[in-house]
């Protein structure tokens, strides 16, 4: 690898949002032909340099080097020309164009001025086959489900034929067999001399896909790890690196006193389902994506209107029709999408926070005093990283975004927590905060339902573990004595109907 050419290299980049140090004097090189992981806890600067490198953010400082010679990158246009694609974290789609026409969007080939439609899909087809994704290109993008989203964000990357792809949170949406199927492309990509820049949370990953590592913390790189350094490297050691001291990732311990039937769910919905909560009990639901449970969650907190069967918190039958009924009987929702659903980016950190339990501020008019208390509460609690209570979320790592969005949630003080994807896209530091809050709240009688796609978290986190199989619960298990295998036997169908 030393003797490829450096695709693009950064040096002594600064950029400041404000008063807020971004990055201060990062230089890094990335080379044709190589994998090249970036981490950090959310915050240290890992996405804003990306964007630099794509064309969504100007530096305040330093100098881009694209293939040995100094660069402008002054929008996504000029980096796509240049042969920068960058897939981001959060999804950059138009909800009612179709597939094929997400990916050409903005390159449409013409024609005497009449637009190539028939080739735009039949690349985009065949971009997807490579990724193991069949999906009928002509479809509008709002049928797809976030992970089938993820999918087209990376076939519209590969679309570019870029040198230079950077890849950020790529598989946090996806399933094991379409993760498969993007390492096996990377693996593709890198044969082929493409510089692959790599940014997860996810660090058994990196481990074993990146060829170098540059670990960034405050905004500067603190370590530069080649393959020696990281032959033998554990995630653990990776993590202390990323967090300046030594950490053994680990859940907190269960809570031992879990109390009587709480939330009680029967027949519910098309699929019959039927399964409750207890007092103090945190409920894992595992399963492939599509298996139903971001569907069961939202019908629940009454976003796919009223459903057949019978939901009943405390010994009280709940009426659901709308997601105001969901909040007022004391069921709160964390949505898997923060972007999406979760967030207002544009508003700031207060308004937030406060905005499902703005009626609690409210006489004749809003009380901002006791909303800057109550959000800072939760900015302390929580440990979440912000230059002032008035900044935009939009400003805000993905991190402290998802933490914002958790607040939000937390401040109507609800009986029920439904979480849905909690920790994607959060450091691992950041990752310990939540897993201890959700644990010290279940140890106060709150009933917890928790989604996840990543087997290990459902299985540290969970004190019984539902796994759905195309809309049903197909086994409920004891998380303490369940494995990854286990788990997975039931969600691909390898067994069948057993409940423990």
């Amino acid at each position: 690898m030393a003797d490829q050419p450096d695709a693009i290299a950064t040096d002594a980049i600064g950029k400041s949002f404000g008063a807020t140090r971004a990055l201060d004097g990062v230089t890094i090189s990335f080379r044709g032909g190589e994998v090249h992981g970036i981490v950090g806890e959310n915050g240290a600067g890992k996405s804003t340099l990306m964007k630099i490198l794509g064309g969504v953010e100007r530096p305040s400082e330093g100098r881009v080097f694209v293939r040995g010679r100094g660069v402008l990158i002054s929008d996504v246009h000029t980096a796509q020309r240049m042969g920068i694609a960058m897939v981001h974290q959060e999804l950059n789609l138009v909800d009612e164009l179709s597939i094929a026409e997400n990916i050409f969007l903005g390159r449409e080939e013409s024609v005497l001025g009449l637009i190539r439609f028939g080739r735009a899909r039949r690349v985009s087809r065949q971009i997807l086959e490579i990724l193991k994704c069949p999906l009928n290109v002509s479809w509008k993008v709002r049928r797809l489900s976030t992970a089938q989203k993820q999918m087209v964000e990376i076939a519209k990357a590969l679309s570019c034929q870029a040198s230079v792809i950077i890849l950020d949170e790529p598989t946090a949406m996806l399933s094991r067999r379409e993760t498969h199927a993007l390492f096996e492309v990377i693996g593709q990509l890198r044969r082929n001399g493409v510089a692959v820049i790599y940014i997860s949370h996810i660090l058994q990953e990196v481990l074993q896909t990146c060829d170098r590592v540059t670990v960034m913390r405050d905004g500067r790189v603190s370590a530069r790890l080649g393959p020696d350094e990281m032959q033998g490297m554990t995630e653990a050691e990776l993590a202390g690196l990323m967090v300046g001291r030594p950490m053994n990732q680990h859940f907190p311990p269960r809570q031992t006193r879990i109390g009587e039937r709480f939330l009680e769910v029967e027949h519910f919905g098309s699929e019959d389902i039927s399964f409750f909560v207890r007092r103090g009990e945190i409920l894992g639901f595992a399963g492939l994506i599509g298996a139903g449970r971001t569907e069961l969650a939202e019908a629940m907190f009454g976003l796919r209107g009223r459903l057949k069967g019978v939901i009943r918190l405390d010994g009280r039958n709940l009426k659901i029709s709308s997601p105001s009924d969901a909040v007022r009987a004391g069921i709160a929702y964390l949505s898997e999408d923060r972007k999406e659903s979760g967030l207002m980016l544009d508003m700031d950190v207060t308004s937030n926070t406060t905005m499902v339990s703005l009626a609690r501020y409210t006489r004749w008019l809003t009380r901002p005093r006791a909303e800057r208390k109550a959000a800072n509460h939760y900015v302390q609690l929580m440990r979440i990283r912000i230059a002032s209570l008035r900044q935009p979320v939009r400003a805000l790592s993905g991190g402290n975004q998802q933490k914002v969005a958790l607040a939000k949630w937390l401040e109507t003080h609800p009986k029920v927590l439904i979480v849905d994807e909690p920790t994607r896209g959060v450091d691992v530091g950041a990752k310990e905060e939540i897993y201890r809050l959700i644990r010290a709240l279940v140890a106060q009688g709150m009933a917890c339902i928790l989604i996840s796609s990543e087997l290990n978290e459902v299985l540290g986190m969970s004190d019984r573990i539902a796994v759905m199989r195309r809309g049903r619960i197909v086994a409920m298990l004891d998380a303490a004595s369940a494995s990854e295998e286990r788990v997975m036997q039931f969600a691909a169908g390898v067994q069948e109907n057993l409940s423990a």
